[in-house]
């Protein structure tokens, strides 16, 4: 048998293709911009549904008020509040021509942030207002008060 020798080859490395470390942490990085930028337009535009929402309630609770005063002649007072429109007020002046629910619903709506409505009437005249998301008179922006008067 004769002796021979086989020429020592180096193994053929191949270069893996794949992303380099920087790469992967540029894209990281575009990717986090662009979901900044997005979540805050986003956050935006849920806020202002949220205020659009408190809004059209307190647009529905004023239709529901008109159908009450239709009937009776006068709006619910401060005390006897806004279940008025669900239930015969038992306080201040009796309604006798009521004829409710004034409301579809079987519960007072609240408002975009799920406090209740602030009612303030003398009977002959009335204001809706939601404090905002804070839940506290006054503020800015989120916190803002909104009110039936502004709509009128």
């Amino acid at each position: 048998m004769p002796n021979v020798t086989v020429p020592l080859t180096r193994p053929i490395r191949r270069r893996r293709k794949g992303f380099s470390f920087i790469e992967v942490m540029v894209v990281i990085m575009i990717l986090g911009l662009l979901v900044g930028i997005v979540g805050v337009s986003l956050f935006d535009s849920a806020s202002q549904a949220t205020v659009d929402a408190t809004k059209t309630q307190i647009r529905g609770l004023e239709t529901a008020l008109d159908l009450y005063r239709l009937h009776n002649g006068r709006y619910p007072t401060t005390d006897q509040k806004l279940s008025a429109l669900l239930e015969r007020p038992e306080v201040g002046i009796i309604p006798k021509n009521w004829n409710g629910p004034y409301l579809r619903s079987k519960q007072l709506p609240l408002d975009g942030w799920d406090n209740e409505f602030v009612y303030t009437s003398d009977g002959n005249d009335y204001e809706i207002m939601s404090l905002g998301a804070d839940g506290m008179e006054g503020g800015t922006e989120l916190d803002a008060d909104i009110s039936s008067n502004d709509e009128r």
